[in-house]
């Protein structure tokens, strides 16, 4: 009899100590979410040829090396990543006017979220303000792309 009755005892202690998951506040879990980023920006670049006898690829002052730290660093600094998170490989193709201006970054493969992400990496790129040597065709400059690959993973973890 004892047993049944310390039985019924902790049972009944049990559900009164249990919580309501309708009186739960929530709203801490925005406030200490943070989302830890891991670039790999592959190297080298390769350049999208351009019918010409006498091509010269676009070139960053500094080189590739230094173009990979410039955009890693602004990547950490000005990607927006609490609305996505994605992980994966992903190519970005820039578009290098005759000035060495980058007018227009694409991204693929599109996946769920990946639409921010692409917007954002456009807005990174365009912080960049060195210009690009452009690319030349027999001495002219020309408009060319380059192809960037990169593996991103972007993890969302409470703190």
């Amino acid at each position: 009899m004892r047993t049944i009755l310390l039985l019924l005892f902790l049972c009944a202690a049990n559900f009164s100590f249990a919580q309501d998951l309708e009186d739960r506040d929530d709203s801490f879990i925005t406030e200490n979410n943070k989302n830890i980023l891991k670039i790999d920006i592959k190297e080298p670049f390769m350049q999208v040829a351009v019918k010409c006898n006498d091509f010269k690829h676009a070139a960053y002052e500094g080189g590739a090396a230094a173009y990979k730290n410039m955009l890693s660093k602004y990547m950490y600094m000005y990607l927006n990543s609490d609305f996505y998170t994605l992980t994966g490989d992903f190519t970005f193709t820039l578009t290098i006017d005759a000035a060495g201006k980058v007018i227009d970054i694409t991204g693929s493969p599109k996946v769920l979220h990946s639409e921010v992400f692409f917007d954002d990496m456009q807005y990174v790129v365009r912080r960049i303000k060195k210009n690009w040597m452009p690319a030349t065709c027999s001495g002219e400059p020309v408009k060319s792309e380059m192809k960037l690959k990169m593996n991103f993973s972007s993890v969302s973890v409470d703190m």
